[in-house]
């Protein structure tokens, strides 16, 4: 028998997060590009961004339309060497209308670059590394990883300064508290 879920954030309907995803009127465009393995992940944070922001927007594949950011002065939030290193409060001189960011596993999100080339053409940004994920219900095979929701929203709070793009992490924050605490739950009962 299958769970009911919540309509609006996916999760099941007794760990809504919904009360806790804010409406930010963020300045930059979010452009979410979802692996398809990942629209079906439980834990879901890209999905979460996007609601919580009012100009976002989330497709679902593996290969897009080029037009979707070619059309629009766009970065991609992506690590690398040549990316440009986003501090809280440090907006460039020149920012993107748009931050294209692929969604999946680290092998996933690679994929979508191979399969979309055109996207390697962007100017990369990433956050300032250091920062610890407070994702510790999933882990990254790379050091230093954070969760789609948490990369979106270091990177707003530099490109969309003055704004405050923390409370973008409430949902995310309630999310990883309910996993963990039902997994305290089913430690602590007896077979």
């Amino acid at each position: 028998m299958a769970r009911s879920r919540c309509a609006r954030c996916t999760r099941p309907a007794g760990y809504c997060v919904c009360a806790h995803i804010p409406r930010l009127r963020n300045r930059t465009r979010v452009l979410v590009l979802q692996h398809p393995d990942e629209a079906r992940h439980p834990l879901n944070t890209a999905r979460l961004a996007v609601l919580g922001l009012a100009n976002a927007d989330l497709h679902v594949g593996e290969a897009f339309d080029a037009r979707l950011w070619l059309d629009t002065p766009s970065w991609l939030l992506f690590p690398g060497d040549d990316a440009c290193v986003l501090s809280p409060g440090m907006r460039p001189a020149d920012p993107p209308a748009q931050l294209v960011v692929p969604d999946g596993t680290w092998r996933h999100a690679r994929r979508l670059l191979r399969t979309n080339p055109s996207l390697l053409t962007l100017p990369r940004c990433a956050p300032a590394p250091g920062a610890a994920s407070a994702y510790t219900v999933r882990r990254a095979a790379e050091p230093g990883a954070l969760a789609t929701i948490e990369a979106i929203a270091a990177t707003l709070q530099a490109l969309d300064a003055p704004m405050d793009a923390t409370p973008l992490l409430r949902p995310f924050a309630a999310m990883v508290q309910a996993q963990l605490d039902a997994t305290a739950r089913a430690a602590a009962t007896p077979d």
